[in-house]
């Protein structure tokens, strides 16, 4: 059996391989009649890649407050609307043996912004359906709008929010909760010296910078089951001089696993607009591999990780436990099927019986263009 395609376990739950989704936002939402509610789009969206075999589905960043979506037409978890909304995907994907996750998020300084398609870049204004952000500190992130430094009361909300949302996602049925550090959102601006200048408990050393998400941590862990596995999503490396770096990656992740964290989810970068990233095949890889080998905590890569063989041999190498996919699953759904018959265990990846024929002769795997 290749390693790709092995049942992994993280504390009571059992994914059937390590092929998984990673959290790919839509921005479709209906903004003004039920903002933050999934929609039709989403239960097609989701419920297509859990057709398509991977063992656990990551929903796209659902905010804990309203200020916390990136855009007006991002989904949320700050109400019970949304939390029905989210059940019937769950409830769908469930019902094709396969897990599903939701990624809770805060935007910070970069919330309020249009949706990539919006012809308009930059924060919305409040006239025209955006909001006032917040962050740690009241630095702009490139053109955005300049945020409001974040008081104690503000910071407790925050905790407070992330809390809520937690509860809310067990009892809509999600079998996982990933708490989103990365790419430049409000749990990563605190982590990095280049977004928290602070000089209270909350800023300074990498204690201070990484207060807040461990007091997320705590406070999502104190509802949410202790059989249920929570994953963090980290951005290794700011990719800028002075910036958040893979050592302290290594040194946040020990006390992330201290204090009830299964799996780092190792990203990188989206905190520094003059950002160098050495984008290639599996270049995120190499801090996932570090961060993995010097504290043993699971790891999952994700970044431009496109064939089956190159998923495959990363596992065998020890460079990671599992596999996160996001621009090959959009252009290719039935990519963990056609991986499985690329490496020679078709029947290791469940084909819904609707699809079955479609296994009766060789189905070549297409490199997908990304």
């Amino acid at each position: 059996m290749a390693k790709l395609l092995e049942p992994l376990t993280l504390r009571g739950t059992t994914f059937a391989n390590r092929i998984w989704v990673s959290p790919m936002c839509q921005y479709s939402c209906d903004a003004e009649g039920a903002p933050g509610v999934p929609t039709d789009w989403h239960l097609v969206h989701l419920g297509g890649l859990a057709v398509g075999g991977a063992a656990l589905v990551l929903t796209e960043a659902a905010a804990v407050v309203p200020e916390g979506r990136i855009s007006p037409q991002d989904a949320g978890l700050w109400n019970e609307e949304q939390a029905r909304g989210w059940t019937r995907i769950v409830d769908f994907v469930h019902s094709q043996g396969v897990a599903i996750g939701v990624q809770l998020a805060h935007a910070g300084r970069k919330a309020s912004t249009y949706r990539p398609w919006a012809g308009q870049q930059g924060s919305v204004p409040p006239a025209d359906g955006g909001w006032e952000t917040v962050g740690p500190s009241a630095l702009a992130f490139g053109g955005y709008a300049t945020p409001t430094e974040l008081d104690l009361d503000g910071i407790a909300r925050v905790v407070t929010g992330f809390a809520e949302a937690a509860r809310r996602a067990d009892a809509a049925g999600f079998d996982v909760v990933e708490l989103h550090a990365a790419h430049g959102y409000l749990l990563h601006q605190f982590l990095s010296p280049v977004s928290n200048h602070r000089t209270d408990a909350y800023g300074g050393d990498l204690a201070g910078r990484s207060r807040l998400l461990l007091e997320v941590l705590d406070a999502v862990r104190a509802v949410w089951p202790q059989e249920k596995p929570v994953l963090v999503r980290l951005s290794t490396s700011d990719w800028v001089p002075g910036g958040w770096d893979v050592a302290e990656s290594v040194e946040l992740t020990r006390e992330l696993a201290a204090h009830g964290a299964d799996l780092i989810d190792a990203s990188s970068g989206g905190n520094a607009p003059e950002q160098q990233i050495p984008v290639g095949p599996g270049y995120q890889v190499p801090n996932a591999a570090r961060i993995r080998r010097e504290t043993g905590v699971p790891v999952a890569a994700v970044g431009l990780i496109l064939e089956p063989a190159q998923a495959e041999q990363l596992l065998v190498s020890g460079d990671a436990d599992a596999v996160f996919l996001a621009r090959p699953l959009l252009a290719d759904p039935r990519w963990p099927q056609r991986a499985a018959q690329a490496l020679h265990a078709p029947e290791a990846v469940a084909w819904p019986p609707q699809y079955v024929r479609a296994t009766r002769a060789p189905v070549p795997f297409v490199q997908p263009r990304v």
